[in-house]
């Protein structure tokens, strides 16, 4: 397995595993999505891997975008422009989720071990697996309308198919936190675990999925996942646009600044 700086990857039997090492939110940006993309393309080449199980150190699962860390975005943009790509005048979040899509273009299931919070591009990422094991003590959260945003990393097309429309309009409207149970009953998650057993229940699952036939996962896999990664694309491009005109304007600075003064947002709808 190839070393990463902000993961680790491990090979457990027919299993391959990737933890999040950016405790204790673990907070993601183009490097880290990157990363991931290229560790689920490395376990695609390895004949041995069957499944793969996506974790993480620390109290969150994934906290989502650090909006307010202006020296996080600022070097975001440095290395977006680096890349040379033609589509870099749209900012640094086109090139985060060129690096989403291309989780969704992995060939082999994943299970996801939630066991915090999973929290805007978060969710999103955990809503990239194929299943969620999760506790309790998580919470899920579509938070970008209390941001003053738009919703992201493909949510506006995997939440609805996940949970169906209307629960997904609620969690977008409301940017409520849905706790571990509810989102058990919900259906984002497919198990429901001690918050000390999510990684062994998932590890447990995708081991169950690993003993299966290799080449009847590929197959079945990509006839489920038909077209899903083209679906996330054409909705992340939208998502941009909305997000990149929402990005300028007085509400989402208000939106950022309540959140990290853990208070209401005074919104102006300007």
């Amino acid at each position: 397995m190839s070393t990463y700086q902000d993961i680790g990857v491990e090979k457990v039997g027919h299993v391959g595993t990737i933890e999040i090492r950016r405790p204790p939110l673990n907070f993601f940006d183009i490097s880290l999505i990157n990363q991931i993309a290229d560790a689920l393309d490395e376990f695609d080449r390895d004949i041995e891997i069957r499944a793969s199980v996506l974790s993480a150190q620390g109290k969150a699962f994934c906290a989502g975008a650090n909006f307010g860390d202006p020296a996080r975005q600022a070097q975001e943009a440095r290395e977006a422009e680096k890349k040379g790509d033609p589509a870099d005048s749209l900012g640094s979040i086109n090139h985060l989720y060129i690096q989403a899509v291309r989780i969704f273009r992995a060939k082999k299931p994943i299970v996801a071990a939630v066991q915090g919070a999973a929290i805007g591009g978060g969710l999103g990422l955990a809503v990239s697996a194929d299943f969620r094991v999760t506790c309790p003590e998580a919470r899920f959260s579509a938070n970008f309308t209390k941001l003053g945003f738009h919703p992201g990393f493909g949510l506006t097309v995997t939440l609805p198919e996940l949970i169906g429309k209307n629960n997904a309009e609620l969690m977008f409207y409301t940017s409520r936190r849905v706790t571990g149970e509810e989102a058990y009953k919900w259906g984002l998650a497919n198990e429901l675990v001690p918050q000390d057993q999510v990684k062994a229940a998932a590890m447990k699952l995708a081991a169950e999925v690993a003993e299966c036939s290799p080449l009847g996962l590929l197959s079945t896999r990509a006839t489920m996942r038909n077209g899903l990664a083209d679906r996330v694309m054409a909705a992340t491009n939208h998502e941009l646009a909305e997000q990149t005109r929402l990005r300028a304007t007085e509400d989402f600075k208000e939106g950022v600044k309540a959140t990290e003064e853990r208070r209401a947002a005074n919104f102006k709808g300007r």
